[in-house]
């Protein structure tokens, strides 16, 4: 009720043309865009990642309202240097995954966009646990899904309820990361092989290495296992960041500077991560926090980020983000409970 309530006035403030008063009221100076998937037939991938149309929508609208697109070093010394009025966005992507090279790449090049791609060594070595994808290709190829961990069986057969069957799943992992683990006795069951999901979806070493002499490109770092590391001790979790940033310094032979916690909310990271990332080297880190960055007072190690993609997304609702409404229309009716 409430998500609806918000659309409705998105919606009013978006046909009324007021997007522009509330964006000079409620945006910040500059949004890190978040990125996964950039899909090409998003409904055989249960709308889980970026249409081509809103991924591409939103790099043009961007560009129409006066949205600057850069690095994110570059937004980051503007913002310490510069007075003016200029807003900048910065495109990000997590994981690695190969369409953001087929599909994406050359959309950014028309755009002549940079980004940042943030690469977990497990999808390069193909030994990452992306139970993502293994609860996706479960329910997208079959019409009942047993969840072993839950006690639950979901009958499936059609797209809408792959979709909810997926997001009831995923929130459950979300709820608590540790639960992850609990999910490979299904998988196994199943016959599904995450390495070969790993080949399917990610880039390889051969790929990446290509992809970050482009010009456009940046590198970050995303952990060694895509680990929720306030689940680790701390040995552990400064293990998982600092290998990750090594060997994708050894395999580019060129400084990885940049960094995303996994998952990224606060089950997963904060101020022993944050401490962790500045120990390390790295010069920021990105969560998924939602918000947009406003000046010379935002912390380097736990910067907030703007999503675009998943099931419920649409243009409407990705101009309302960026522009600030959203965050207006959900303090306006928390305020109101």
């Amino acid at each position: 009720m409430k998500q609806a309530l918000a659309d409705s006035m998105i919606e009013m403030a978006r046909r009324s043309g007021l997007l522009p008063a509330f964006r000079k009221i409620f945006a910040g100076r500059a949004a890190i865009v978040m990125f996964h998937e950039i899909q090409q037939d998003s409904r055989s991938e249960l709308m889980t990642g970026t249409s081509v149309g809103l991924f591409e929508y939103s790099l043009n609208w961007l560009r129409q309202e006066g949205w600057e697109i850069v690095s994110l070093e570059a937004c980051i010394e503007r913002l310490a240097t510069n007075a003016g009025t200029g807003r900048y966005a910065v495109l990000t992507f997590d994981d690695g995954y190969r369409d953001n090279v087929v599909t994406a790449l050359p959309i950014l090049e028309r755009y002549n966009a940079p980004f940042t791609i943030y690469v977990p060594t497990g999808a390069l070595k193909r030994t990452l646990q992306a139970w993502w994808l293994g609860l996706r290709e479960m329910f997208r190829s079959g019409d009942t899904v047993t969840i072993d961990a839950m006690d639950m069986r979901f009958h499936c057969p059609r797209l809408r309820e792959k979709m909810s069957g997926l997001n009831e799943v995923t929130d459950w992992i979300h709820q608590d990361y540790r639960r992850i683990a609990m999910l490979a006795p299904t998988f196994s069951k199943a016959g599904l092989s995450l390495s070969a999901l790993n080949e399917a979806y990610f880039l390889d070493e051969r790929e990446l290495q290509s992809l970050a002499r482009h010009p456009l490109v940046s590198i970050g770092g995303h952990t060694d296992s895509h680990a929720a590391l306030s689940c680790l001790d701390i040995q552990s979790a400064r293990a998982e960041m600092a290998d990750n940033r090594s060997y994708l310094e050894r395999l580019l032979q060129r400084p990885v500077r940049h960094f995303a916690y996994p998952y990224g909310d606060s089950k997963a990271c904060g101020p022993r991560e944050a401490q962790l990332a500045r120990d390390i080297g790295f010069s920021t880190a990105v969560t998924t926090r939602h918000g947009q960055l406003s000046g010379l007072k935002s912390y380097h190690f736990a910067l907030p980020r703007l999503g675009v993609g998943g099931q419920f997304d649409t243009t409407a609702r990705f101009e309302a983000r960026i522009s600030g409404v959203q965050s207006a229309a959900h303090m306006l009716l928390g305020s109101q409970r």
